[in-house]
């Protein structure tokens, strides 16, 4: 297959975490039950997911050669990516004490906030990779 999987699965884990941010943001004004167990969800299918788009995006990097001048990027954007995973899984284990989901405490809607703060960032240097430096797009030919 000449077409990477990686920005075909990327969008699943960016959707779950951020609905479940601003499941949390809108259930710090209006708290019905459901919303949090939502925004748990949500957080957990993102990291699900993001070992997909991890695994994928680890595939892709391999195929970079070491010389490319986006090597750089790639690792700070797999870095990022990584940061974000660890800190909605993190949200999610706060919320999981005993096996039972609860309403988010502090913490873990701190780790939601900062999460979706390096998600933005990872998107912006994989738009970086692709826009700037090509990685990914088939040259077209003629």
């Amino acid at each position: 297959m000449s077409h990477p999987v990686h920005p075909a699965v990327v969008h699943f884990p960016v959707a779950c975490w951020s609905l479940a941010t601003l499941a949390d943001v809108v259930g710090l004004f209006w708290a019905p039950p459901w919303l949090w167990q939502l925004a748990f969800v949500l957080t957990v299918l993102g990291c699900a997911f993001g070992l997909v788009a991890a695994l994928a995006g680890f595939w892709e990097l391999l195929k970079l050669p070491a010389e490319h001048p986006a090597g750089s990027t790639a690792h700070a954007h797999m870095g990022l990516a990584l940061t974000s995973w660890c800190l909605y899984a993190g949200s999610a284990l706060l919320r999981l004490p005993d096996q039972q989901p609860l309403p988010p405490d502090t913490w873990a809607l701190a780790l939601g906030g900062v999460g979706l703060l390096s998600l933005l960032a990872t998107g912006w240097l994989g738009g970086k990779l692709v826009y700037g430096y090509g990685v990914g797009v088939t040259p077209r030919e003629g």
